[in-house]
């Protein structure tokens, strides 16, 4: 019994912040190395982002108990309003959830965000929970991986995947290494929900798995400072998908007896314009072609693991092709992967 993909929803502060407001902050904030940096805001492809904090809080120093309290507040408000239009779109009610699954990396709470919202939104004091952390942007893809395969082992449950990044309150404006800058033109909050079940219309995910290159630990990730979470970004990562990415992929197809040319269409975790060019080179698609994942990076920014399912619930409204190969990279270094067939 295959789980399928019952309602998929999304969400995002009201704080909408624009490429030029960012810009300016940057060279505010950084001075000199904001400037001499001053391409990456321009060839971003990203127009707008949303922010669940104003502009000027990022002007100021912040510590872990202010940035806690801020992700709590506004995580939970964020991943309660995914969830409660995921459910709607089900058309199923709150006690229906048997199982809850929540991503983030851009905050820490216990406890963790899947007790918050099963409290918040009252759901059965039986619901399983699985809490995941620091999975960064593949967050959103292997989520719903781990919710398939706990859909699988429990036949007719529905399981809630909540994704809640709120990137923003990382932002260290004491921090002016180039991975802060590239992180302040990249990244912005938002919040996203899905319901799978062995029962029921929708997508049927069919295989999902991943690949953890060796000796990549420092390409991505966080580094805990006394101020909050810094970030790290330390090779050039398109590079790396061009050289690695489609032997990685096609070898666990191989695995799954998937052949890469029975896939109808890819969604892809947008990380940024490069990154989104390095995949349609590594597919072998026509530059251009993945339209959607460069529209959600435009108007959203990239949301770390919250920015995939975005992109599949842009998809899915039009609706799927037959199959599609879903996938995204994180720390690890990793590159997760997901069949959907319509």
């Amino acid at each position: 019994m295959q789980p399928h993909l019952l309602s998929i929803a999304t969400t995002a502060p009201p704080i909408v912040i624009g490429r030029d407001d960012v810009a300016a902050l940057a060279l505010d904030v950084f001075g000199a190395e904001a400037e001499r940096m001053a391409a990456i805001f321009a060839n971003s492809g990203i127009d707008r982002r949303r922010s669940c904090v104003p502009l000027d809080w990022y002007t100021r120093p912040h510590f872990w108990a202010e940035r806690s309290r801020l992700f709590v507040e506004h995580g939970l408000d964020l991943a309660c309003r995914a969830a409660s239009l995921c459910l709607g779109r089900a058309g199923l009610p709150n006690d229906a959830v048997d199982a809850v699954v929540a991503v983030t990396t851009s905050g820490v709470c216990t406890p963790s965000l899947d007790a918050l919202v099963i409290d918040r939104l009252g759901l059965r004091r039986d619901v399983a929970r699985l809490p995941i952390f620091g999975l960064g942007c593949a967050g959103g893809i292997l989520g719903l991986a781990r919710a398939a395969a706990l859909a699988k082992a429990m036949p007719g449950a529905r399981v809630l995947v909540v994704v809640v990044e709120l990137c923003g309150l990382t932002f260290r404006p004491n921090d002016p290494s180039k991975s802060n800058i590239v992180a302040t033109a990249l990244f912005g909050d938002g919040a996203a929900a899905a319901l799978l079940s062995t029962e029921g219309d929708g997508p049927a995910l069919t295989a999902w798995g991943e690949h953890t290159w060796p000796d990549t630990l420092d390409v991505m990730g966080w580094r805990v400072e006394d101020d909050g979470l810094g970030v790290l970004f330390s090779r050039d990562i398109p590079a790396l998908i061009r050289a690695h990415y489609r032997s990685a992929l096609d070898g666990w197809l191989d695995r799954v007896g998937i052949p890469f040319g029975s896939i109808d269409g890819f969604l892809c975790h947008p990380g940024g314009a490069k990154v989104v060019a390095a995949l349609e080179q590594s597919l072998d698609l026509a530059p251009g072609t993945l339209e959607d994942e460069r529209a959600i990076l435009r108007e959203w920014g990239n949301m770390s693991a919250a920015t995939l399912l975005f992109v599949i619930e842009r998809a899915v409204h039009r609706p799927l092709p037959r199959r599609c190969l879903a996938t995204a990279l994180g720390p690890g270094f990793t590159a997760g992967f997901l069949v959907l067939d319509n």
